[in-house]
């Protein structure tokens, strides 16, 4: 196999490749877990017939995930898509991420997308205290998102806007990284609770046809700082909803 063959692949030029050539791709270049489902996609990709970019059009999250948002008051959760926007958050999401979802990235409808945030946002760089590495892990879920769906629009979009406008991205992006699941500790430095050490597990939603959603959960080590802090911010988040609430 050449690294020509490997590129006309990740392009969808290739169909027909069958499952057991891909998987003698996949132990010939080592491939780990997420890089192995990000080939098998990409060949799976190439073999649908349409070939036109199309707009997907969002997924409506059901109701009863927006209640299991809701009724998670300790923990910072949202529901983010393939393309990485914020789809659905609870009150304290809005509390914790606040810079980004104040930040003139978010869309028209107050919606943010975390890879624009992160990239073209100045402040990103202070809000995330592991910056380059939320950069890396970003640009590769997008890498993942795209081989499961190479001809949605408003990604190739995204991708397009993203290295046109950040040098970083196009660095990152080049490196052809992919990410299915990003968990792991995530230390931020808000502008109102100060330096936040928050554990975070993403976990798959089942929505319909091939939508790609996860639930993504922070979550505090108990008895630590940020587990004050986050409970401060709970409390904020709290007073605000019950604020913005109809008056019956």
């Amino acid at each position: 196999m050449s690294t020509e063959w490997y590129t006309r692949l990740e392009k969808g030029h290739i169909g027909g490749v069958s499952e057991d050539v891909l998987d003698a791709v996949a132990r010939a270049l080592r491939l780990d877990d997420d890089e192995r489902a990000y080939l098998f996609d990409l060949a799976r990709s190439s073999r649908r017939a349409r070939r036109t970019p199309s707009r997907r059009g969002d997924v409506e999250v059901p109701p009863r995930v927006r209640w299991l948002l809701d009724s998670m008051t300790m923990s910072s959760a949202f529901v983010r898509d393939g393309r990485t926007d914020i789809v659905a958050g609870n009150p304290l999401a809005r509390a914790v991420f606040a810079p980004m979802f104040d930040s003139a990235t978010a869309d028209e409808r107050g919606r943010p997308n975390l890879a624009r945030y992160i990239f073209l946002d100045v402040g990103a760089r202070d809000f995330f205290v592991d910056w380059d590495a939320a950069c890396a892990a970003t640009a590769a879920l997008l890498r993942a998102e795209a081989g499961r769906e190479p001809r949605d629009r408003a990604l190739r979009e995204l991708v397009g806007e993203l290295s046109a406008r950040s040098p970083e991205f196009r660095d990152r992006w080049a490196a052809h990284d992919v990410l299915m699941r990003h968990d792991g500790v995530k230390r931020l430095r808000h502008p109102d609770a100060g330096h936040l050490e928050l554990t975070f597990q993403s976990l798959d939603l089942p929505l319909p046809g091939r939508a790609v959603h996860d639930l993504v959960v922070y979550t505090a080590e108990p008895g630590t700082a940020s587990e004050d802090r986050l409970k401060l911010l709970a409390s904020w988040a709290a007073t605000r909803s019950r604020a913005t609430r109809p008056t019956p």
